[in-house]
């Protein structure tokens, strides 16, 4: 079966959806603003003949017409990183301000936790962690290459993350970008349609709720943390928040972004999730011409 078809309830317009996933992903680059404005990549790329096209809801978005963005004078100067449009959505909603303390969990290879610290304009401390010892590596690199000075890298398993490094206890803000069954990756990723198994998935969500449990219990109370996955999976999406707010002293809030999206679910196939899980947020790539993407802010102690 296409993985498509197993959400064709969630959307308007089922034949659009699977249409797009099977459609190839634009090749699409994020500024990174502690070396360059828009303008300046843009007239680089634009003088070696590739045609770019700024996308009006983040003017640091940019499609460009080559399928090498890597191979570009930009990318080596560190003044542009190839990242996925969608996947660039969880940063700014976490909406990192000067001097915060801010944790993503699962950082690696480094595209999120460099853009958090750009957003920061170096002031500030991102601790980059991930448990996957080869993929720190590509994130090291990442952040030597953007220039990025405010970077920790650290290797854990998030669910139970330990600050015994630091001489605070916990984040003002942390970022959950959770491994999950990446069906919403389907255009960058085809052999995702080969679908993934129930026991996967059961496993997949137990390991989701423990890294965001983690995450609230390291949250400074008023704090923020935002969850996010690559899948369409109501299970491995509202159910995992419905019961993290079921049981932590946490709230769900809408998040404002002009990038087109939908409610979350509040059921699917028989189960019933927490109704504020209705204020997180869905991309599908027919609405938006990017991959597909679960996205929920939490306050902490509100």
């Amino acid at each position: 079966m296409h993985p498509a078809d197993r959400y064709a309830e969630l959307v308007e317009d089922p034949t659009a959806f699977r249409n797009a996933c099977d459609r190839p992903l634009p090749s699409v680059v994020r500024v990174n603003t502690l070396r360059a404005t828009p303008r300046d990549v843009i007239n680089v790329l634009e003088a070696s003949d590739v045609r770019v096209t700024q996308r009006d809801w983040s003017p640091n978005v940019l499609e460009v017409s080559t399928d090498e963005p890597g191979n570009s004078w930009p990318y080596v100067l560190g003044w542009m990183h190839g990242q996925e449009e969608v996947s660039q959505v969880p940063a700014i909603v976490l909406d990192p301000q000067p001097g915060d303390r801010i944790l993503d969990m699962a950082a690696a290879p480094g595209g999120k936790a460099t853009q958090l610290a750009a957003r920061q304009d170096g002031d500030g401390l991102v601790v980059a962690n991930d448990v996957n010892l080869g993929r720190l590596a590509s994130l090291r690199t990442n952040g030597e290459r953007l220039g990025i000075t405010n970077l920790a890298v650290t290797r854990q398993d998030g669910r139970v993350f330990s600050v015994g490094p630091f001489d605070f206890e916990q984040f003002d803000r942390v970022l959950v970008d959770a491994p999950c069954s990446g069906e919403g990756t389907i255009r960058k990723n085809p052999d995702v349609q080969e679908g993934v198994s129930e026991g996967s998935r059961e496993h997949l969500a137990t390991l989701q709720e423990g890294l965001l449990r983690r995450a609230v219990e390291l949250t400074v109370p008023s704090g923020v943390v935002v969850y996010g996955t690559c899948t369409f999976a109501p299970e491995e999406n509202e159910a995992v928040v419905s019961r993290i707010l079921a049981t932590e002293d946490c709230t769900i809030e809408r998040a404002d972004l002009a990038l087109e999206h939908r409610p979350g679910v509040t059921r699917w196939q028989g189960s019933e999730f927490d109704p504020r899980v209705e204020r997180a947020q869905r991309f599908y790539p027919h609405e938006t011409d990017s991959g597909g993407f679960f996205c929920a802010k939490l306050r902490v102690g509100a």
